[in-house]
This record gives structure tokens, sequence and C-alpha cells, in this order.
């Protein structure tokens, strides 16, 4: 492993500054619609927990050049982005983070081609990397629509299962974290058992992270969370509250099959769902998962560069308070 510098040399706020540069660079066209809806979904805000993780566990992995791991987390940033585009077409969503979703907004065709375009970018920043780095962040592009279409396969089905639901979340959700920390701790030159032990927390840290989605889409305070609570329920997504209260209450399995449930079912199921006592479990698989991401960070060294990694594990869970 490289020598380390000092954790001083450059923040993890300067790096994530220069990936939002690189975002707007990357997301010109020569067409103008092009540029204006990719920059209106990820000018949109967004939580960039994807390039934030992959560029600590770079430097905690004793990497310190920023370039290479810039252009990592940005295309990374850029892959699920194009994800986002294509998903609100597949859910026929009306909002993405609070406002009118690209889809709603531009209309099928025009936010297709553009998803198109951002998973354009993001290879062609892939390109000038080696064929390892390439195939890594292939392998997460094939998991993730794997993922879309595995989820498909049970919206609005009440015989979707925890194990369906733990394969859909690891396909479309943790396959990006862990690739980006492999990818992470291969470029600072860890040894191989490193990278595979990050890759395993990046898919941790993934699945942290999408549980305790879920968990805010049925518990969560609409300006707190800052999008619409119930999406999924809408959406007849098998979130994990969802698949676990399917189990318990007739009721929510019946709503769960309903293609387009008014506002008023949604929040009659919310509260079910609510009172069915699934919650604690929800949360305790969330912290299991940070558990695992947290044992994973063990096989470093201790650094602030691991300390503000674990730090920004904790927070995860830290968002459902």
């Amino acid at each position: 492993m490289r020598p380390r510098r000092a954790a001083t040399d450059w923040l993890l706020a300067e790096a994530l500054e220069l990936v939002e540069a690189r975002l707007g660079e990357l997301l010109r066209s020569r067409e103008p619609l092009l540029t204006d809806i990719s920059t209106y979904l990820i000018g949109s805000g967004g939580k960039r927990v994807r390039p934030a993780v992959t560029i600590m566990i770079y430097r905690a992995c004793g990497g310190h050049e920023r370039t290479d791991i810039i252009d990592v987390a940005t295309a990374l940033e850029l892959i699920h982005s194009a994800t986002l585009l294509h998903d609100d077409i597949i859910d026929d969503s009306e909002t993405r983070r609070g406002k009118d979703s690209a889809f709603r907004k531009y209309g099928l065709a025009s936010t297709l081609v553009t998803g198109d375009f951002v998973f354009s970018r993001a290879f062609q920043l892939c390109g000038r990397f080696e064929e390892k780095v390439i195939n890594w962040a292939a392998e997460a592009c094939v998991s993730l629509t794997e993922g879309e279409v595995m989820q498909s396969r049970f919206r609005h089905n009440p015989e979707v299962t925890l194990h369906d639901y733990l394969e859909i979340i690891g396909r479309k959700t943790a396959s990006i974290f862990e690739q980006g920390a492999r990818t992470a701790a291969y470029l600072a030159h860890a040894p191989a058992a490193t990278v595979d032990a990050m890759a395993r927390c990046g898919y941790h840290v993934g699945m942290t992270f999408q549980i305790v989605d879920d968990l805010l889409d049925v518990a969560g305070k609409q300006a707190r969370v800052g999008k619409p609570i119930g999406i999924d329920l809408r959406d007849g997504n098998p979130s994990l509250p969802m698949v676990l209260a399917l189990r318990r209450d007739a009721e929510v399995a019946r709503f769960f099959q309903k293609s387009d449930p008014h506002p008023d079912e949604i929040d009659h199921a919310l509260e079910r769902i609510r009172a069915s006592g699934v919650l604690a479990e929800v949360r305790a698989l969330a912290e299991e998962y940070r558990a695992k991401a947290r044992t994973d960070m063990q096989t470093l060294p201790a650094s602030p560069d691991r300390e503000q990694l674990l730090a920004l594990i904790d927070q995860l869970i830290d968002r459902a308070e």
C-alpha cells in the first residue's frame, strides 16, 4: 500500500466539488435538450453518497492522487443518474426528488434518449482506465439492469419474499457501491485481500442505504426526507416494510396488488404497515448490514479517513432517527 499522506492534503468536500464540476462538464451536449434534461436531474440535488463512499475508501486505503478517483466517482454517479431516468419511465413516475420527474416534464422519448446519453458519458469517462476497471463498471450496470427487471417481475406481486427483496436491492443499489469501493481500493494500490474487503464493505453500505430509504418511505417526514412519502407503495415496488407487512396483513396484501391506488388508500396502507410492527425489523436489518460494513473496515489501519467513513456509515442509520 502506498505511504499515506496527511489527510489535509485535500478534503472530501473539495473532491465532491470536483465531482460536481466534472458532471457539469460531461453533461454538456451539442443538443441543448440533452443538456437540459440531464442537468435537470443531476442538478436537482441528490445525496452523492456513492461518490462520497468511493472517495473515502480510496483515501482510507492510502490513495492520494485525486484525478483518477474523481473520474471514477463521477462515472458511478452518471451511471446511477442514467438509471434514475430510465426508472422514472418504467415506473411512470410523476415526481423525483420533490419535483416533476424528467419523464413528466420532457416526455418518454426525450428522457429515454437522455438516459442513453448519460450512460454513454459514463463509459466515455471509464474508457481511459484499464480493462479490469471498465469490466467492474460494466458488471455494476449489468446488475442494475437485472435488478430492475427482477423488481418489475415482483411489482404489485404479493408473493414476493424477503429473499427476493434482498436480491433486488443487492443488484439495483448495492452493486454500484460494491464496484465503486472495489475500484477505489484497487486504484489506491491496496493488497488484493483489502480490495475484496472494501468491495464487501461497499456492498453492505449499499444495502444499509437502501433499507433505510425504504424505512423513510413509510415512516419518514416529507419535509425532512425531501420527497413525498409512500412512493414505493404507489408504484407497487416491493420495499422492505411492504414485503414484511404482506405476511401479516391481508388488507396490505390486497392494496399492494392495486395498479392505481388512490392517495387516501396509500395513507391508509402506510398506517397499517406502521401498526404491523415490521418497522422494528426493518431497522434491525439495516443495523445488521451497518455492523457488517463496520467489520469490513477493520481490515484497514486506523486513520482519520477510516474514522470519517465509519461516521458516514453511522449517518446512514441516523437518517431514520
